[in-house]
């Protein structure tokens, strides 16, 4: 759906502006599918800081397996070999660069991360480590202009260009977004919407964030404008478990009158 949106209804776009870079999936994905384009990554959280990283990543994580040797998987690691992995993930800290947030996944509980030393030191560590390594990824943002500006400041600065698309994919409601400061709370969420109007753009939520359906509600009980009016949507249902499921949603809008 988004790959031929891309080529159809945003032909006329040569500049895309990934307002929430994340992972630089949405960046790639254009970059990929309209090559003659310029993509703007707005990579607030220093990813590609931890995609340069892979090699000592996976260093760090064939340390790591070789000092757990047997020890169950899914296990709390207990002591002495939890100091044992403190003390290697500290050394390669001091060597160099620790991607934490890989890291997490293979040594804290599900859904648990952490974003340095300090912060591992403090949680209870578990024996998940990832049994192969991760693939080489240095070409992953070829061609990608990579940014680092408040999506506030980066809207500011192209908004009024008619031939660029942004790509809004926010931090979902309720949700730590260290990037920012606290939560990412109802007022945060609302205020993306100012990128909504007369823009191009593709705007990612899903249902469990009911944006949408808030924003239909105000249109159609107090007059209040739906940023999403006129907007085409799509949605295709994400199965977590065989009884838990959700819906992704994807809108996007074309500029008015190209102005």
């Amino acid at each position: 759906m988004f790959k031929a949106a891309l080529k159809k209804e945003f032909a006329d776009c040569n500049v895309f502006i990934d307002l929430f870079g994340g992972s630089g999936l949405l960046s790639r994905m254009v970059k990929d599918v309209r090559p003659d384009s310029v993509v703007f990554y707005n990579d607030f959280d220093d990813y590609h800081k931890r995609i340069a990283a892979v090699e000592q990543t996976n260093a760090l994580l064939a340390q790591l397996r070789q000092l757990l040797g047997d020890y169950p998987r899914g296990k709390l690691i207990n002591e002495p070999l939890k100091t044992a992995v403190l003390a290697l993930i500290k050394r390669a800290d001091e060597q160099g660069f620790v991607d934490y947030i890989t890291l997490s996944s293979s040594l804290l509980f599900s859904m648990n991360y952490a974003t340095n030393y300090e912060q591992f030191c403090k949680q209870a560590l578990y024996n998940t480590i990832r049994k192969n390594d991760y693939d080489d990824a240095s070409d992953y943002l070829d061609g990608i202009e990579i940014v680092k500006l408040d999506y506030k400041e980066l809207f500011a600065k192209w908004r009024d260009f008619p031939n660029v698309c942004f790509l809004i994919d926010p931090p979902y409601l309720s949700t730590d977004a260290q990037t920012y400061t606290g939560y990412w709370k109802l007022k945060d969420y609302l205020d993306v919407l100012h990128t909504l109007k007369n823009t191009n753009y593709f705007y990612f939520t899903s249902n469990k964030s009911s944006i949408v359906e808030l924003c239909e509600w105000l249109e159609q009980n107090s007059a209040a404008h739906n940023p999403f009016h006129g907007a085409t949507k799509k949605e295709i249902v994400s199965r977590m478990t065989h009884n838990s499921s959700y819906v992704d949603i994807m809108l996007f809008k074309q500029r008015l009158n190209g102005v």
